[in-house]
């Protein structure tokens, strides 16, 4: 088992909030990734807005991961941490012109389109520069990914993607458009996805569209299924890496590519989310009328996914090994939604105790803010603070 493993020592030196990297446990995950996807020559492509931290992007840019992109900033930091332009995929619902700029200039591998109008948008920058913008048609299939209704992206009621009705309208389009060329479809469905039937369900989507595309006479090279995959937030220690065995295994037994055809896959959190955490420190404990209130320095400005999303995260007192009692766990900020759980069993605490906010590699530290006037939380590595 691959647990992760805390200098609890350096910790207390260190001003909290902070976020801590376990990169062993990072680098182990990305090894079981290639393992598992070259078993099938999948490609698999880094969601890099689950987080790019520079030590983090570093490690998946040496196991040697494509980047999936959905902004210029993500492009550029994707690029500047060494990841090859031609590993490079761009999707994103409201793309700027500056940002489909960069991508050309870049010559990324694929954008992925969401809608007629961006299609001529693109069609019209690369026109100008006198290029040939490669595009994926980033498809709505309206399955179901059976997870936080934020988190849905495949419905026909979600913003993304080009609705299966419109299919006859874009195909037609493309003789018109010099200056892109089509060379396959993209799909996600949501995140944090546990049930694997969503994904057989797409891949019978996937399935149909080829027979529709094959009798348009339209040849896809490539087939992107997006991401997705979910992690085990209620026992990190125990499952450290998600099945990605399992996962790669429903698109080998469901999705029937053509020959020469090539399938790509754009994980985030299911890569990042189990080798960091959150490390707090207990400002105080404070007595209610019916309850104990552990009071963090660490709030939602650091870590905004259980008051988003009403999302779990396991929690541990690093600093005691006393009898558990029901704790709040609630941040300094002025607002109620500022709570990290409820009627949590937290080894006994007091003020000083360092705290454990666990799987928060993915969406923790990238979507932080500065609401309160509060400070961007720092971090940390195994790599600096174990040598």
């Amino acid at each position: 088992m691959i647990k992760a493993k805390y200098p609890i020592e350096k910790f207390s030196k260190i001003e909290t909030p902070f976020y801590y990297y376990d990169l062993e446990v990072l680098r182990k995950t990305l090894e079981e990734i290639n393992i598992q996807s070259k078993k099938s020559d999948f490609h698999v492509h880094y969601a890099m807005k689950a987080n790019v931290n520079p030590s983090v992007l570093a490690a998946i840019k040496d196991a040697g991961l494509g980047a999936d992109c959905v902004s210029g900033g993500e492009v550029q930091a994707a690029i500047d941490a060494g990841i090859s332009p031609s590993k490079v995929v761009f999707a994103g619902v409201g793309k700027a012109d500056w940002e489909i700029n960069l991508g050309l200039d870049n010559d990324i591998f694929c954008f992925n389109v969401e809608s007629i109008p961006e299609l001529e948008v693109i069609n019209e920058l690369a026109a100008a520069k006198n290029k040939v913008a490669k595009v994926a048609l980033r498809i709505n299939p309206n399955v179901s990914a059976h997870t936080h209704h934020y988190i849905t992206t495949g419905l026909s009621e979600n913003k993304f993607g080009i609705n299966m009705s419109e299919l006859d309208q874009v195909v037609d389009l493309f003789p018109t458009l010099s200056n892109v060329k089509l060379i396959g479809i993209h799909f996600h469905i949501g995140s944090q996805i546990t049930d694997l039937t969503s994904f057989q369900g797409l891949c019978v989507r996937v399935n149909e569209l080829q027979e529709y595309f094959q009798s348009r006479n339209v040849v896809l090279e490539h087939i992107n299924v997006g991401g997705g995959l979910g992690i085990n937030y209620e026992h990190p220690n125990h499952f450290p890496i998600p099945d990605f065995d399992a996962y790669f295994k429903v698109f080998r037994d469901h999705l029937q590519l053509l020959p020469n055809q090539t399938l790509h896959f754009e994980l985030g959190r299911a890569v990042v989310a189990q080798c960091g955490s959150l490390i707090s420190k207990v400002l105080y404990v404070k007595q209610g009328s019916s309850k104990k209130f552990a009071i963090l320095d660490a709030g939602f400005t650091d870590l905004i996914r259980p008051a988003l999303y009403q999302a779990y995260h396991h929690i541990e007192n690093l600093s005691s090994d006393l009898a558990v009692e029901p704790y709040d766990v609630v941040g300094p900020i002025c607002e109620s939604s500022d709570t990290f759980a409820k009627g949590f069993e937290l080894n006994q605490t007091k003020r000083g105790d360092l705290i454990a906010l666990r799987s928060a590699g993915a969406y923790g530290e990238i979507m932080a803010s500065q609401y309160n006037l509060r400070k961007l939380p720092k971090a940390y590595t195994s790599d600096e603070l174990l040598a």
